[in-house]
């Protein structure tokens, strides 16, 4: 077994990383060495970032911040599904692990209270408009109460238009 001096094993991940990366098949066609020691390097590397070819330490998915959480969540939500599985065995992660987490977010959020929107001036000019047409509609039916009355007075105690003119001064 060959050893690779970290410098030259950097230089590899970083042909390996970025927006004009190379996949480490092509690497591997390019340079001769294998592609699962190129692949190996670029995790130990953590992926697509550049390192000190440190090796990752594995965190279990309960270690994991809320913030971590919510951040793997968006970006597993980005991904592809051929994308998705490489992500998931990077970040050390189960496809129920992002369920339950979309699941505990969306619980969350469904739990905030809500503000209701300021009315629109339509739906203010509709709403005192209504209260408007109940309180006339209450008093025309007041009124309407105070002439079946009156009418039924009349009908009991007799009197007619001639009383009524008399007391109003006509």
């Amino acid at each position: 077994m060959r050893k690779y001096s970290t410098a030259f094993k950097s230089k590899m991940v970083r042909q390996m990383s970025g927006p004009a990366a190379l996949s480490a098949a092509a690497l591997a066609e390019e340079t001769g060495l294998s592609q699962p020691t190129l692949s190996r390097w670029l995790r130990e590397a953590g992926g697509d970032k550049v390192a000190t070819m440190k090796p990752k330490k594995k965190r279990r998915p309960g270690d994991r911040s809320a913030e971590e959480r919510l951040a793997l969540l968006v970006e597993a939500d980005t991904l592809c599904d051929e994308d998705l599985g490489a992500f998931l065995r990077r970040e050390g992660l189960h496809q129920a692990h992002l369920d339950e987490w979309r699941a505990l977010a969306l619980k969350a959020l469904g739990d905030a209270p809500r503000r209701k929107p300021k009315p629109s001036l339509e739906a203010r000019q509709v709403r005192e408009l209504t209260k408007e047409l109940h309180r006339k509609e209450k008093a025309l039916a007041e009124t309407a109460a105070l002439l079946v009355l009156k009418k039924k007075a009349q009908a009991i105690w007799g009197g007619g238009d001639d009383d009524m003119e008399l007391r109003s001064g006509k």
